[in-house]
């Protein structure tokens, strides 16, 4: 199935965001990143970023979103969500299926608890309910790396709170290769992303969401806790919960029926 890759902007305000679009589906599939998002967007990468979701192109038509260009300071959780709301309207998508992984987590949280009637499924992976003690931690330890522009010591700090020893141990050479790729011209959108993780707190608002939903965590998750997603569980009714033993908060690349389980559910199957 071709992937019709296409890479493309929507004007949000003074600014635009960036996205990705790839698959021919009917439906459609929003996919929400990260903190990594902060380091770099999805602009002109479709072709790339499309090569997990291969099962999804006869289904789904689907958009990987970057946070908007220009971010104030100060520019929160609440508000990233309501600017996604307004993407979404803007390209004509009234009702989506939504898959958020770490802080686009967070983001899609709010986004169906404050816009239940645009999000018809939602996946939650690796992400939080709030800033616990652990996401404050190693973001605020994050935010110190970039403050002082130590970008390998971020990338390794990352990777070693993201992924398993397997992995580590087999991709270690890479890790110098992957400093260097990833590294800003400057760290003011990560910083503004970091903050907005840190002041996050979506408890009182979970029982808004009313569509189905499933957590994916991982038992051995040193960013968000271990505890995060049992958490997210048992604030929102109904939800199905899914706990990768072996993984951590790289679950989303380590497993390898990560995107089959989240096809299934969202199928039905």
């Amino acid at each position: 199935m071709s992937a019709n890759c296409k890479n493309g902007a929507v004007p949000i305000g003074s600014t635009e965001m960036y996205y990705a679009r790839f698959g021919r589906g009917d439906k459609s599939l929003i996919l929400l990143p990260g903190l990594s998002d902060g380091l770099a967007t999805v602009k002109g990468k479709a072709f790339v970023l499309s090569r997990p979701y291969k099962d999804f192109f006869s289904k789904y038509t689907v958009y990987m979103f970057s946070r908007k260009n220009e971010m104030p300071d100060g520019y929160n959780i609440r508000q990233m969500a309501e600017d996604q709301a307004e993407a979404l309207k803007k390209l004509g998508i009234e009702r989506t299926c939504v898959v958020g992984v770490s802080q686009g987590g967070m983001i899609a949280q709010q986004l169906a608890a404050s816009h239940p009637e645009a999000v018809e499924k939602l996946v939650l992976a690796v992400t939080a309910p709030y800033a616990n003690d652990t996401v404050r931690s190693v973001v605020s330890a994050w935010k110190g790396m970039a403050e002082k522009g130590d970008h390998k010591a971020l990338m390794t700090d990352t990777a070693e709170k993201s992924y398993s020893d397997a992995y580590l141990k087999k991709f270690s050479r890479l890790l110098p290769l992957l400093s260097i790729a990833t590294k800003p011209r400057n760290y003011r959108r990560f910083l503004i992303n970091a903050d907005a993780i840190l002041r996050f707190d979506a408890r009182n608002e979970l029982d808004r969401i009313k569509c189905p939903v499933l957590i994916i965590g991982g038992a051995k998750d040193k960013t968000v806790g271990t505890e995060a997603a049992n958490e997210l569980h048992s604030l929102i009714k109904g939800s199905r919960l899914h706990i990768y033993k072996e993984y951590g908060h790289a679950a989303y690349e380590e497993a390898k029926d990560f995107n089959r389980r989240i096809f299934a559910f969202l199928e039905g199957i």
